[in-house]
């Protein structure tokens, strides 16, 4: 074969070709056009068949051409290219193997066949790239979202390059891995010729679909292609710096890399490969990668899944990533924590580690730790969640757990919502796999712990004892040899005298040694060094005294005197024989080793117990955080804090019922995830109960139910029968449950007292969602609970009744709203036991009495036929019966020593507990007859009135067609409107007819009521003569409930109900009346109004009942709309500092409610903060600020931030006091200031200076203007910040009189301060005064005529100067800053007392 006169040389760009390179290299002639490729294709064809791959050497031009012409050449000729070149490659291919182990191939073959090498692999990889480019462009295309141009060109001729590449890059790999180096002479393979192979395939990995599952393959082939040339070729420096870059700018190669490095360490053995790109990483400038975010994630993602494929590898080439954690950028810090976390799980995880294995895992470990308080909350979260897997994966040496646990239950307030709920997930793996017990309760531990403590102290005392008693020759030797030594030492040297005492040697070696052994016991030590120098001279070579003459005699004299004593030669018990003297002392050591063994195993027995202690410490700890994370705004936390009290549930801790009680109100929330969450808890807790028949398991789960009901307030019982009725709807609650409730209620299955409340309980609970369990059962209930016996368990009859009214409440679901409603006939026995229930224990002294009657009375309204007769029958019996007791007392009034149990009025006398009985019924009764009349008569005559109109126009329809009419369809509209409206006057006609009845029949002489009335009056206005606490409040709940019926009598006696909850001093009778003043505020919202401070005025009783009872009727009243809320609200806000965690609970609960309604909060602000600031009847300055932290967290707007700094520096101005300086200038400190807040605080600047030079002002100035420096990053605003700091700074340090120097420059007149409008009803005093002056009357509000005229008057009252601050902003005349609201924010719904006074005036 006749070698070219040329060589071909790879080229650096395509264009170099057709340049040329000088003498001997080859060039493009000619670049032929795109429509004539046809032909030369042809010939190249022909040519290959003829001479095989060596026809490229003449038609290399035609297929340069078309790669020159790629995108304009059809698709046909591209694809016969491609087919073409695969050919003459995999000839090439094949022919190779034989030519290159030709021995004898010349210079001109080697050069010819190296040269055709080049140019088909030039031309292959060109079609490569070129179709990859136009695949990924129309790739590109078919993304359209229109869904246009969608036509993928390549597949009409059935052509898809996608399952082209795959056997491409498997011919390039089997091409690779010939000796291709006997091309070229024996030498390397030129780095060009491995760069043009290896760069298809980044090519192709830079394709974003490369990652799916469908190109499997092609990555499999792309990845061992690259291996070939790492193997063969020296590609190693190479693929690292491409493989670096690629990371870096495409983040979908990350996952494709990872798999391949994992690939060519385990199956190629290039585990270098890991340890040169990993090195590559670490060596990045971490501030570099901070600013490549993009870039960062590549890397992130790579070392991440590298370390899950191979962690041993990447775990011995840890070190050179390590230093990224200290670097700014979250992203490669979680990477390399997901990488130790690996190799903890996969390679440092056992207990048959070596030490240096084992120092790693603790560094490794002490590095993850570090980072659970990283700065970063992603990086907080993620440690946390490796956490999680190590635990689950009992990876966690037990030495660890306390530490870890301390730091999981201290993320628990960790700002970061995810690093909360993750921290709660950790707490619950903890749990889950904890290798203590499975029951952690304290108590349970904590007895045990000192038993085994007691004993271990027992048994180490015991030991050291024992070790004092027998203590070793070698230790006694040890401690005597300092002595020895220096007696030797003085002997020794050459002045020594001669001692007095001369020692002869005796006969025999043996008698020596005894000698000299006595002469040191008995601490003679000059006189045994002195024997022992002359028996070394006397019995040279006999034992002990044998040695090197010429040594150390030092050393001979010691070493001797250690042998004598310690017994290791022939000392005084020679006699005994060898055998003789060993086997005791292999017992002794037996001995001494079986008390060693035992303490040993104590010691580990009362770590074990004291580390199941700390965990169960550290548990009940974390529940009280995660307990108050129920009610957080993010559902995932909620939906992890229900799980975590799930699992600890089944660890028997006791603080666990807490929580799940807790959870209990989540049922009716409005997050959907949040409801199914306490549901799916429920059903695992309580649906799924342990057994091995449907009875046992029946068992389980009424007793799990029972004990959640035990001192379970109403609130719990109420979301525990939504749960349960949930359950019943679904038929998760099996018949057998219910079968054994009825068997506990009937007492036909043994049970306690308790349990039978709590079997009719649940029964009602499941009446609610299926009343046919009650209903068909309602003859059992009556007969069963209503019994004779009802007077020994008045509870269970309470539970009785509370079960019948679901009959009641749950009407069903195929009656319609025309159906009557369900009733039953005055004549049934439920009302006679009821009736005679109530009139036997009328006359008994019981506690329980009252509940059951209320529970009776309204029962009886709920469901009997004519309720009103039934209930006055039952108050004339009880009536009668209180006279005739009436009359005993009268025949008995003569005898002396009347019982202070009973009130007297002079002539006659009743018991107690009679009268309060009386009065209770009365009320319950007047209360029910109101209700009775406003709901169910109302519903009723509301009911017959349609059913009689819609009757009406069925015949008039029916008429109509008749007589065909074809107006008839007009006719029958306008008879709807008038239906209409005749149907909306009816129901004014209906509501009046039923006020008419409240106001004037109800109470006068002729009804009941009217009989009882005075009796209930004189017992409100008589506190001194009626004192019991119990009759005082049964009287004053019950004159509420009597004002409950009329408006006027109402009116007429709201002096006494406000006069007895302002001067009682019994807290039951506070509490009663605030709960009907609330009430009567809903039903004569007019009558009460002026009376509301008042209300507000019992959120400061001393009484913690009363303020909590105060606390809840004022938030119903105010999120109602049925208060006007004015800066009197700051009696709630002072309730978040309440000593009462109940009641801090209820006032945040309010605050939260209220920041849903628009701006409330916002518009409240300024006067909660003027009022709680004032020094006469504010709070404390601590107390303060924790308020204001709390509401300036619902502040969330911008403008409404930028006009709070206004009014906030304008409030400077009337502020009196330094305290009042002090408590502005911090609420400034809690606004997240913008810089339009900035320029308020600058333009406001003459409002503040002159009290900057309060050292306190002026911090919280400072802090104001650091936060928003951290927080901007423009030029413009740091400078605007520096400015106004240097204008602080100049006025804290001149003082005033730089700051009226700026008011006289500025020419800014400063008002006086205005005086300060009295407080209405200042609720900052004691309670004895507060809304009056000690030496005034109770000051009752103006007839409502006279409040009307003067709201009049006050609607046309001149403009109140610009700057106000009382609690009547709203009529000001100024702007509302920016943050007023808009049209659709507006309340179109106005309060019903704005609305009756309209009304009222008009």
């Amino acid at each position: 074969m006749s070698s070219p006169p040329w060589e071909f040389h790879l080229p650096l760009a395509p264009g170099d070709l057709l340049r040329g390179g000088g003498p001997g290299r080859y060039a493009v002639q000619e670049v032929l056009p795109a429509p004539e490729l046809a032909a030369p294709l042809a010939a190249f064809r022909a040519a290959f068949r003829a001479r095989g791959a060596l026809a490229v050497l003449q038609h290399f031009d035609s297929l340069y051409s078309l790669l020159h012409h790629f995108r304009a050449v059809g698709a046909a000729v591209k694809e016969d290219a491609l087919e073409l070149m695969m050919q003459v490659v995999s000839c090439h291919s094949n022919d190779l193997p034989a030519i290159l182990g030709d021995s004898g191939l010349s210079h001109a073959d080697r050069t010819a066949h190296l040269n055709v090498l080049k140019m088909n692999c030039y031309l292959l990889t060109g079609l490569v790239e070129a179709f990859e480019m136009e695949t990924c462009k129309s790739g590109l295309v078919e993304l359209d979202p229109s869904g246009k141009n969608k036509k993928n060109h390549t597949k009409v001729s059935g052509f898809s390059w996608e399952e082209e590449r795959e056997p491409l890059i498997r011919l390039l790999t089997q091409l690779l891995q010939l000796d291709l180096r006997r091309l070229w002479s024996g030498l390397v393979v030129e780095e060009e010729f491995v760069s043009l192979m290896t760069g298809s395939c980044y090519r192709i990995l830079e394709n974003p679909s490369i990652g799916l599952q469908k190109h499997r393959a092609t990555r499999e082939a792309v990845t061992h292609l690259l291996a070939a040339a790492l193997v063969h070729y020296d590609h190693m420096f190479s693929a690292t710096l491409k493989i670096t870059q690629m990371l870096q700018h495409f983040e979908h190669v990350a996952p494709v890399f990872a798999q391949a490095v994992s690939l060519w360490a385990t199956e190629y053995g290039l585990k270098s490969m890991v340890g040169e790109l990993l090195r590559e990483i670490g060596q990045k400038c971490p501030q570099d990668l901070a600013r490549d975010a993009a870039g960062i994630k590549g890397y992130a993602v790579f070392i991440t899944e590298l370390a899950e494929q191979i962690p041993a590898v990447v775990l011995s080439n840890m070190s050179v990533l390590l230093r990224h954690l200290d670097g700014e950028n979250y992203l490669m810090r979680n990477a390399i924590l997901a990488a130790v976390a690996e190799a903890l799980l996969k390679v440092l995880n056992g207990d048959k580690l070596e030490e240096a294995a084992r120092g790693t895992r603790d560094q490794f470990l002490d590095i993850l730790q570090a980072h659970i308080c990283d700065i970063s909350g992603f990086v907080r979260s993620r440690v946390l969640q490796l956490f999680t897997r190590i635990v689950q994966c009992k990876a966690l040496p037990l030495t660890r757990f306390q530490s870890v646990v301390s730091l999981a239950v201290g993320r628990l307030k960790d700002k970061s919502v995810v690093v909360v709920k993750n921290a709660i997930q950790l707490l619950a793996a903890f749990l889950s796999n904890n290798p203590f017990s499975c029951k952690l309760s304290c108590a349970d531990l904590v007895e045990p712990l000192k038993k085994e403590v007691q004993k271990l102290q027992e048994m180490r005392n015991q030991h050291r004892a024992t070790a004092a008693a027998t203590i070793t020759p070698e230790e006694e030797w040890e401690a005597m040899l300092p002595e020895i030594r220096a007696v030797t030492q003085q002997l020794l040297q050459p002045l020594q005298g001669e001692e007095e005492e001369v020692l002869e040697v005796e006969e025999t070696a043996e008698s020596t040694s005894e000698r000299i052994t006595g002469l040191l016991r008995k601490l003679n030590y000059k006189g045994a060094i002195h024997l022992t120098q002359k028996a070394l001279c006397h019995f040279q070579g006999l034992e002990p005294f044998s040695g090197p003459k010429e040594g150390n005699e030092e050393a001979t004299i010691l070493d001797v005197l250690k042998r004598l004593y310690t017994g290791l030669c022939p000392g005084e018990n020679t006699e005994d024989t060898p055998g003789g003297s060993s086997s005791p002392m292999t017992k002794d050591v037996t001995l001494e080793e079986q008390p060693q063994t035992d303490l040993v195993k104590q010691e580990m027995l009362v770590q074990y117990l004291q580390d199941a202690y700390n965990f169960s410490v550290k548990i009940t700890e974390a529940l009280s955080l995660v307990s108050k994370m129920m009610y957080e705004n993010s559902v995932s936390v909620v939906q992890e804090a229900i799980e975590f009290f799930v699992t600890v549930s089944q660890f028997s801790v006791p603080q666990a019922v807490l929580g799940v009680r807790r959870m209990l109100p989540l049922v009716w929330s409005k997050e959907p995830g949040i409801k199914e969450a306490v549901l799916n808890a429920y059903r695992r807790l309580y649906l799924s109960p342990s057994g091995d028949s449907e009875r046992a398991r029946a068992q389980s789960l009424v007793r799990s139910l029972s004990l959640i009901m035990v001192d379970a307030s109403l609130g719990t019982i109420q979301c525990l029968e939504e749960i349960i009725s949930e359950f019943v709807q679904k038929d998760e609650i099996k018949p057998a449950v219910i079968q054994l409730l009825w068997e506990q209620f009937t007492e036909k299955s043994q049970c306690s007292l308790l349990e039978r409340r709590a079997a009719v309980m649940l029964l009602g609970m499941m009446a609610r969602g299926k009343p046919e369990i009650i209903g068909s059962n309602l003859d059992v209930l009556v007969t069963v609970g209503l019994s004779e016996k009802v007077c020994e368990d008045y509870r269970l009859a309470q539970e009785v009744c509370n079960a019948i009214s679901k009959l009641a409440n749950n009407p069903k679901p195929a009656l319609g709203k025309k159906n009557a409603p369900f009733r039953l006939p005055q004549t049934h026995m439920l009302f006679g036991s009821l009736s005679e229930a109530v009139s036997k224990g009328f006359a008994q002294p019981s506690g329980d009495w009252v509940p059951f009657m209320e529970v009776a009375v309204t029962l009886i309204y709920q469901l009997a036929e004519a309720a009103e007769e039934i209930c006055a029958h039952i108050l004339q019996a009880c009536s009668q019966q209180a006279l005739e007791k009436l009359q005993e007392a009268d025949g008995q009034k003569a005898e002396p020593g009347a019982s202070p149990s009973r009130v007297s009025d002079g002539a006659s006398s009743l018991p107690t507990f009679l009268l309060m009985h009386l009065v209770s019924l009365v009320g319950q009764v007047a209360l029910q007859q109101v209700v009775y009349l406003e709901e169910s008569v109302s519903t009723e005559l509301r009911r017959r009135r349609m059913l009689r109109e819609e009757q009406k126009a069925k015949q008039h329809s029916e008429g109509s067609t008749k007589k065909q009419r074809p107006q008839s369809t007009g006719n029958e509209t306008t008879m709807e409107e008038e239906l209409g409206l005749v149907g909306a006057s009816a129901d004014d006609t209906e509501a009046e007819l039923i006020r008419s009845i409240c106001e004037t029949e109800l109470l006068d002489g002729k009804h009941l009521f009217s009989a009882f009335v005075p009796l209930v009056l004189k017992i409100c206005n008589n506190p001194g003569l009626y004192s019991d606490p119990a009759l005082s409040a049964a009287a004053a709940l019950t004159l509420g409930k009597v004002c409950m019926i009329s408006s006027e009598f109402c009116d007429s006696h709201l002096r006494l109900l406000f006069t007895m909850m302002e001067k009682s001093t019994l807290p039951g009778v506070r509490s009663n009346l605030m709960v009907a003043a609330g009430d009567l505020a809903i039903r004569f919202p007019n009558l009460v109004e002026p009376w509301t401070p008042h209300l507000y005025a019992r959120l400061r009783d001393p009484c913690q009942n009363v303020r909590q009872t105060a606390g809840l009727v004022m938030t119903h009243l105010i999120l109602k709309d049925m208060v006007k809320v004015k800066g009197q609200v700051s009696e709630m806000a002072a309730l978040l500092m309440d000593p009462e965690e109940a009641i801090v609970g209820l006032a945040q609960n309010f605050f939260s409610e209220l920041s849903n309604k628009g701006n409330a909060i916002y518009n409240l602000l300024p006067d909660i903060i003027s009022r709680l600031s004032d020094p006469d009847c504010g709070v404390d300055e601590e107390s303060f600020r924790t308020i204001m932290r709390h509401l300036f967290s619902y502040i969330t707007k911008d403008k409404q931030t930028e006009s709070l700094v206004e009014k906030l520096c304008q409030r400077f101005r009337t502020a009196r006091t330094e305290r009042q300086y002090r408590d502005l200038s911090h609420c400034l400190t809690l606004l997240p200031l913008t810089e339009r807040g900035l320029h308020k605080l600058q333009d406001n600047f003459d409002c503040f200076a002159d009290k900057l030079q309060d050292p306190a002002v002026y911090s919280c100035f400072q802090a104001v203007l650091l936060r928003f420096r951290r927080a901007v990053s423009k030029t413009e605003s740091k400078a605007l910040a520096e400015e106004l700091e240097q204008k602080l700074q100049a006025c804290h340090s001149r003082g005033l009189d730089l700051a009226e120097t700026c008011q006289e420059g500025n020419e800014t007149l400063m008002p006086e301060p205005a005086k300060r409008r009295p407080v209405e009803g200042s609720h900052r005093q004691p309670l004895s005064t507060a809304n009056r002056n000690a030496d005034e009357p109770f000051v009752t509000p103006l007839p409502q005529a006279l409040r009307n005229h003067k709201r009049t008057q006050k609607r046309h009252s001149p403009k109140k100067p610009v700057i106000t601050f009382s609690s009547d902003e709203e009529n000001s005349s100024e702007d509302e800053f920016s943050a007023e609201l808009t049209e659709e924010e507006t309340p179109t719904k106005t309060t019903p007392i704005t609305r009756s006074s309209a009304r009222w005036v008009r």
